[in-house]
């Protein structure tokens, strides 16, 4: 009977050890690298939803037939500026101050890559047109708070010094890429929730035109470099959209629950993802920040997303 007790022990520790090893193995990607493009408040209908597509060119022909689209994708926080990059750095939808002067509650991708791997600190990059979005660097969460802190190039010279020219943001994403060489890299286009604020419909249209050539860019570089070719993750998104017709103000605003503030847009492009696909699967922007720490191995990430397992080869 010892004998026999002694074996089921020994089966049994083997099978605790087996599994508690699985729990612990992390899969492995071919992404190393992953960029993230916020083009600001553009509204379904004038991009993506839109009949031919005519502001979104570049995307509709050149980069869907490269990755993946979602045609059901959602904002289903508060439809503002900074609580929208919010769920998508932090994974959870947080009542956040959306002038700048409030930090996110809990960390997002970049401090837990950090820590992760604090060898790789200066090669995660925040650049955005939008000052404000400086916060997104850093949370309220003590355990964190000063900690693990990205690289940022934000607004015209940082937190509270105001937004500048998508132009110059391009510029500067460029040269992070070409000389900086950063593994994760979010980055904030202001239009064309900028003109669309002003109520100037054809700079509105524009903006929409001009980011969509950005991106294309973007990935054209991303797709010759060889530091990113087969080996680099993006994700191209809004942060919100904007007043359905009929709501008062229309295009001029947002923030509130109708179909055009919170129905967004979603494209994935990578190594491990299906090409040419339109996916019908409803989705969420909190879903971007649990796939990518699926992608990169974040096991630490506190997201309430879900893995957008349907990208996947």
């Amino acid at each position: 009977m010892r004998i026999i007790s002694v074996i089921f022990m020994l089966v049994g520790f083997t099978w605790i050890y087996s599994c508690s090893s699985e729990k612990v193995a992390e899969r492995v990607y071919q992404t190393k690298n992953v960029v993230v493009i916020v083009i600001d408040g553009p509204r379904y209908t004038e991009s993506w939803g839109q009949s031919g597509r005519p502001n979104v060119r570049y995307m509709d022909s050149v980069l869907a037939p490269s990755g993946c689209t979602h045609s059901y994708f959602y904002n289903q926080g508060e439809t503002w500026t900074t609580n929208g990059h919010t769920a998508l750095t932090t994974g959870e939808y947080q009542a956040i101050n959306n002038t700048g002067g409030e930090y996110p509650k809990n960390p997002g991708i970049f401090q837990h890559y950090i820590k992760k791997h604090p060898e790789e600190k200066d090669l995660v990059w925040l650049i955005t047109s939008k000052d404000k979005l400086e916060v997104l660097s850093d949370c309220k969460d003590s355990k964190w708070k000063g900690k693990f802190i990205a690289s940022t190039d934000c607004g015209i010279n940082g937190l509270g010094t105001g937004y500048r020219h998508d132009s110059i943001t391009f510029q500067r994403v460029m040269y992070a890429l070409e000389v900086r060489k950063p593994k994760v890299l979010f980055i904030n286009f202001r239009e064309p929730d900028f003109s669309g604020h002003k109520g100037d419909w054809n700079a509105y249209i524009r903006g929409i035109q001009q980011t969509d050539s950005m991106v294309h860019e973007i990935w054209k570089y991303i797709e010759h470099d060889p530091a990113y070719k087969g080996k680099t993750t993006m994700f191209v998104t809004n942060d919100h959209g904007r007043h359905s017709n009929g709501v008062s103000d229309g295009y001029i605003s947002h923030g509130c629950t109708c179909e055009g503030c919170k129905r967004i847009h979603l494209w994935s492009f990578g190594p491990d993802f299906k090409q040419g696909v339109l996916l019908n699967q409803p989705a969420e922007l909190i879903d971007v920040n649990t796939t990518i720490g699926e992608l990169l191995q974040l096991h630490t990430l506190k997201s309430n997303g879900r893995v957008l397992t349907e990208l996947f080869n």
